[in-house]
Parts: structure tokens; sequence; C-alpha cells
């Protein structure tokens, strides 16, 4: 292309000219993402560890958690390909294909609580919406989809990413990527959200009620007993971070409300 033709280019249309000349965004973004992501699973597992080890924790189950090694569950939750790789690979290409909205190509600014907490919202409501879904549409999605993820009856913290390609897909990267076009922030807001989105996501799945269930359970938020009732009776409690969405299509079920769980969570 001659000079002319680049400039008339640029006239024309802008954005397409420096997508050109800027094949691919600066991965510094993308880097830090990944890094903050991975800062909050070591917190989480470290919080785990000292929890069990120091604590005294109440399992949420009557029956109480199953038996297991704990640097065995360590490797089991890192080493899920439904988990972190599928997401890893879904952050690098909407990333560095420039699949994002413009705002969160920005290092300007700092992080908005505001963004945050829409990002937040918006992705669990959608993704309660993909989960209920997958349990109504047909007996065949959910079989294809949901249905490994549910052979945790007494799911562990471990088993939070243990399902299905289908379900990732389904449940969280489209809903993730839906959440991305809705609400515009730059990328400080973004890596707080991914981080705070994954560690929630691990906690609601532990065994053990979490010291701040109580309070959480007050205000609508997920806790470990409530995604625990979805994993016990399938029908109830589609939501994930917020119960707020059951409550307005009359699914929720407290926890405090099943015979077979512990009434002090």
């Amino acid at each position: 292309m001659s000079r002319i033709e680049e400039e008339l280019a640029t006239l024309v249309a802008p954005e397409m000219a420096g997508a050109r000349t800027n094949s691919w965004p600066d991965p510094l973004g993308l880097s830090l993402g990944l890094l903050s992501v991975a800062v909050g699973q070591a917190c989480v597992l470290a919080y785990h560890w000292a929890y069990l080890r120091f604590g005294n924790p109440t399992a949420v189950q009557k029956e109480g958690p199953q038996r297991y090694d704990f640097w065995e569950g360590v490797r089991t939750h890192l080493a899920q390909l439904e988990g972190f790789v599928l997401l890893g690979s879904y952050l690098t290409g909407t990333w560095m294909f420039r699949l994002m909205p413009a705002s969160y190509y920005s290092l300007d600014g700092r992080v908005n609580p505001l963004h945050v907490a829409a990002q937040l919202l918006v992705m669990d409501a959608l993704q309660t919406v993909a989960h209920y879904a997958e349990h109504k549409l047909s007996p065949e999605i959910y079989k294809s989809s949901h249905k490994p993820h549910h052979r945790f009856l007494n799911p562990r913290l471990f088993d939070a990413f243990n399902g299905s390609i289908a379900d990732t897909v389904c449940m969280i990267l489209l809903p993730l990527y839906v959440t991305a076009n809705v609400v515009h922030c730059n990328v400080w807001s973004y890596m707080a959200f991914g981080t705070i989105y994954s560690s929630w996501l691990t906690l609601i799945h532990a065994e053990y009620s979490h010291p701040w269930d109580p309070l959480f359970r007050r205000i609508g938020f997920g806790t470990a007993g409530d995604h625990h009732v979805h994993h016990k009776v399938f029908i109830k409690n589609y939501g994930h971070l917020f119960m707020y969405w059951d409550k307005l299509m009359g699914t929720y079920k407290s926890p405090l409300d099943v015979d077979k769980f512990c009434k002090d969570i």
C-alpha cells in the first residue's frame, strides 16, 4: 500500500488503519491480569490450607467432608483442562485478537469499584440464566454439559472447575464475553473483577463454611452452603456469587432449611 493510500485509509477508517500498524496489542495488561488471577488463587489455596490446619471449620453437610490429601487436591484443581487452561486460552485469545472493547486496553486510571460490582452482577445474572438453561432445556444438553460437575454431591473446594469443556463454554466463557461488551471498563477494573470472580467461584465449593458466610447470607451473597444446596438437590440455587436471581425466580433454598446440612454454618 502506497503512502497516499495509507493516509486515505486513515481518513476513512482510522481504527482499521491503526489495527494494521499495530497488529498485536501490548500484552502487558493481559500478563498483569493473568498474574492477578494466579495470585488470587494462591491466596485462596493458602487460606484454605491455614483454615483446615489452624481453624475450627464447620462442615457444610452433616455427613462431613470427603477425606483427601490436600496436595492431591491442589494438583487436581490446577490441572483442570476445562478450568484454568480453557479460561487462560479465552483471556489470551480475546485480548491478543482485539476482541475486547477498546476501553479494556487502557492502562489509564485505577480500579473503579462500580465497574467491578457491575461486572460481578451482570456476569452472575448471565451465568445463572445459562446454568438454569443447562438444567432445563433438554436432558441431552444437561448430560453433555453440566452433569459431569454434578457428580459431586458433597463438593470440596478443589472441585470448583471440575466439569466439562461444554459446561465452561456455556456457563462461563459466553457470559464473560457478553459481560465485557455490556460493562466497558479499564484493564484494572477487569483484573479486579476476574480475580474476585475466580476466587469467589472457588470458595463457594468449599466443604466447610467460611467465617463470613453468615454475613454474606444475610445480604444475599453466595456462600458455600448456598452452593452445596444446588449440588445436593439440583433444582435450587442456580446463582453462584449472588442469590438475588434465585429469590426473584423462586428457586432459592437456604442451607439452614436442608435437613442434611449443619445448622451453624
